[in-house]
């Protein structure tokens, strides 16, 4: 069973940055495409960027250009770099594969962005 931990969130100020990290458990992020997705207060969770295997990247329009997505496939970590934060990042931030049916979910780590 993969189990996947998500950590580096934090309350930071408008305009700032944080650098997530998801550790799995299992060296199973190699050979899939790998996906952050976050959950803001009171709404449904939604995908913020994919990176696949042979390294492309994908984000939502909400996040281009502020956000990178990158994999260290031997240390088994997906990694989400967050620029110009705004307060509308504010959410729990979750990565999982791609397709369906994902992995068990993480516990997701936690973003606040104040204006």
């Amino acid at each position: 069973q993969v189990q996947l931990v998500e950590s580096g969130g934090g309350l930071v100020q408008a305009g700032g940055s944080l650098r997530l990290s998801c550790a799995a458990s299992a060296t199973i992020l190699r050979v899939t495409t790998m996906a952050w997705y976050r959950q803001p207060p009171g709404k449904q969770r939604e995908l913020v960027a994919h990176i696949t295997i042979g390294g492309i990247t994908i984000y939502a329009d909400s996040v281009k250009g502020r956000f990178t997505i990158s994999r260290d496939n031997a240390k088994n970590t997906v990694y989400l770099q967050m620029n110009s934060l705004k307060p509308e990042d504010t959410a729990v931030y979750y990565c999982n594969k791609l397709s369906v049916p994902p992995f068990p979910w993480g516990q997701g780590t936690q973003v606040k962005v104040s204006s």
